[in-house]
């Protein structure tokens, strides 16, 4: 927790979190002086399948994922929400992305919902793989979904699938009329060009390098800063405050912003972009399009942002729209701090832990995030909360040794072993971080199913406690370890 009282440019006090899940404990630690972690800038590259409805999306995810994750229906419309999936090939790591059908009526009055998901997936993509259906052929459809690619400039690859055989690869050229990216043509039902397909696509996704994941030399660049909160919780005054100047229409009149604007600032000869997003109020409350837009464009800001401040309004309870964009934060784990303005108003009414802990219990699972309370008129606290977000940042960057994150994992094993599975003893086997901005954890296991929600809770929790890059996302797959590979248990369970 970020204190009003005792917060000062050069202390900043952490919330940390233990192994056994004691009440959240204050302690000081300074992120910049250790050895055991590298910084990078290189987060891990997405690839996102797109297409109309029925066309073997979810199909191929789970062909090329190697296991069933997607459910695949003959009825469209049945992916609605994004899923993921890491995937290796060739020494390249990359998420493997699947999305709900472009242009499906969705029975259930969820269309705007399914095509913000698309959007947002193509707006993450590094590499997109354009699904088509050859025993369908082309289909209007498929050209509206091309038309959309257009004005997308990413790699593509137009896949045709439901070839089963070489006698069918014909029927795939009127694709090329497309033009959106190399075809090829495969099939995830005859398990036809998978190779292939992954080849192109290790071809097309940024490389990770030894140099890239390793360097400590990285110079970070113009860190952007989100300034998210429903309306008229001082969001456009703290920047004016921020920037000395009056750069935004400030007025007590909610919902003024209208668009994120970006402002440029210095603070100790370093470079910053503050984003001001609208005010956010729910959904049901957005009647035209100018709010309508204002709420797609707040979100692309969380999305583009490197730290988020969150603000609430010390003299009013957490409200249904901060629950909400709370909720889009974690979904899109981006780094976080709590910033609790106005308190000049509550100082004397209200103790911080009071307020700290009412936040604590409303968000249990954003227990890592940095709460901060300031004063936005005044610039109270201010610099000091920017130096915070400077560290956070850090640490989205931060990378730890394979052996000592496996040290880690073994630790909090043994102080609390994971239950029995089926009558068979769960295993971990080995662990590595496989990227940053998040930092990404691969779990190599004997069964990813015994592993439950709760005990990989727990063990992000438990490295939480010990890593220097505990108050930002952490991303954790847990994966069933390949028959070749015959690295040992990192760990006795039991």
């Amino acid at each position: 927790m970020l204190n009003y009282n005792d917060f000062t440019e050069n202390t900043i006090r952490l919330t940390v979190r233990r192994l056994n899940y004691r009440p959240m404990e204050t302690g000081i630690i300074d992120v910049l002086q250790t050895s055991r972690y590298h910084y990078s800038t290189m987060a891990l590259p997405q690839v996102v399948i797109i297409g109309r409805p029925n066309v073997g999306k979810s199909s191929i995810f789970n062909w090329l994922a190697g296991r069933r994750l997607a459910i695949v229906d003959d009825v469209a419309g049945v992916t609605r929400d994004r899923m993921t999936q890491l995937l290796r090939h060739d020494e390249r790591f990359f998420e493997l992305v699947d999305t709900g059908g472009i242009g499906i009526n969705d029975v259930d009055d969820l269309s705007e919902e399914i095509e913000e998901q698309i959007r947002l997936a193509m707006d993450s993509a590094d590499v997109i793989l354009f699904v088509v259906d050859t025993r369908d052929g082309l289909l209007p459809l498929d050209q509206e979904v091309a038309q959309r690619l257009r004005y997308i400039d990413k790699p593509t690859i137009c896949v045709a699938n439901k070839a089963d055989e070489s006698a069918m690869d014909a029927d795939a050229d009127e694709f090329y009329r497309l033009g959106r990216g190399k075809l090829i043509r495969v099939s995830a039902l005859q398990n036809r060009n998978k190779e292939l397909l992954l080849d192109m696509i290790a071809e097309r996704v940024p490389h990770l390098s030894d140099e890239d994941l390793m360097d400590e030399d990285i110079e970070p660049g113009e860190m952007k800063i989100a300034l998210v909160g429903r309306r008229n919780v001082g969001k456009s005054t703290f920047i004016n405050s921020l920037t000395e100047a009056e750069r935004m229409i400030v007025s007590e009149v909610a919902g003024t912003t209208r668009d994120s604007v970006d402002v440029r600032f210095e603070l100790d000869g370093k470079s910053f972009v503050a984003i001001d997003t609208p005010g956010l109020r729910k959904r049901k409350s957005v009647r035209t399009d100018v709010e309508f837009y204002s709420t797609h464009r707040a979100q692309r800001s969380i999305r583009r942002a490197d730290i988020v401040l969150m603000f609430f309004d010390a003299a009013q309870r957490v409200s249904q729209v901060d629950k909400q964009l709370v909720k889009y934060v974690e979904d899109n784990f981006r780094p976080c701090i709590f910033v609790v303005n106005k308190w000049d108003l509550m100082v004397e009414h209200m103790p911080t832990e009071r307020w700290a802990n009412y936040l604590r219990d409303t968000f249990q699972t954003m227990s890592h995030v940095p709460i901060a309370f300031i004063t936005g008129q005044t610039g109270k606290n201010m610099k000091a909360l920017l130096n915070h977000a400077q560290m956070l940042y850090k640490q989205t960057q931060m990378r730890v040794g394979t052996g000592e994150l496996n040290r880690l994992v073994r630790d909090a094993i043994r102080h609390h072993a994971p239950p029995i599975y089926k009558n068979r003893r769960p295993k971990v086997y080995y662990c590595s971080q496989v990227s940053t901005q998040p930092p990404t954890i691969v779990m190599k296991v004997n069964n990813p199913k015994a592993f439950a929600p709760d005990y990989r809770r727990y063990l992000l929790g438990a490295l939480r406690d010990q890593l220097d890059f505990g108050e930002v996302p952490i991303k954790l797959y847990v994966q069933k370890r390949e028959s070749m590979d015959e690295r040992n248990e990192i760990g006795v369970i039991g």
